[in-house]
């Protein structure tokens, strides 16, 4: 849908225990795609389509991983950019650990939140009034 701001909105909705980061990385690819100039030229270098693909595969995984699944996953094509939204079960904010303990031992994970942070600007987390949190990032595409 288009209003005169030239907003597109795409958005996809699953069954939380049938969602998938793959799912989500598709939905992105699949909004993108239909973004073109009047000549046909893509309005989105592939450098910036992965980065909203990896953004969307972090925070779906950490939604599984740490928020006790995923409740609902939106795609928004919003000016120049691409509006992610994953909700799920838990309150807990998402946290940047350190790849490091404190003897010096290394940690598995620990990138994704930081990866969001560093390619996804306008980055909210937001309590939902059934339960658990929303997390709305906005990926520039160009």
């Amino acid at each position: 849908m288009r209003d005169r701001h030239t907003t597109e909105t795409v958005a996809e909705r699953y069954a939380a225990d049938h969602y998938r980061p793959a799912d989500a990385r598709q939905a992105v690819e699949r909004a993108v795609a239909g973004r073109r100039d009047a000549d046909g030229t893509p309005r989105c270098d592939a450098a910036a389509l992965s980065d909203a693909v990896l953004v969307a595969s972090e925070l779906t995984t950490n939604a599984i991983l740490h928020g006790g699944g995923i409740t609902d996953f939106r795609v928004d094509l919003v000016g120049p950019g691409v509006r992610l939204s994953v909700s799920d079960r838990s309150h807990d904010l998402p946290v940047a650990v350190p790849p490091t303990d404190d003897r010096g031992r290394r940690r598995v994970g620990g990138r994704g939140w930081p990866i969001v942070c560093r390619l996804a600007h306008d980055v909210r987390v937001a309590d939902l009034p059934a339960g658990g949190k929303c997390i709305t990032v906005l990926v520039p595409l160009s």
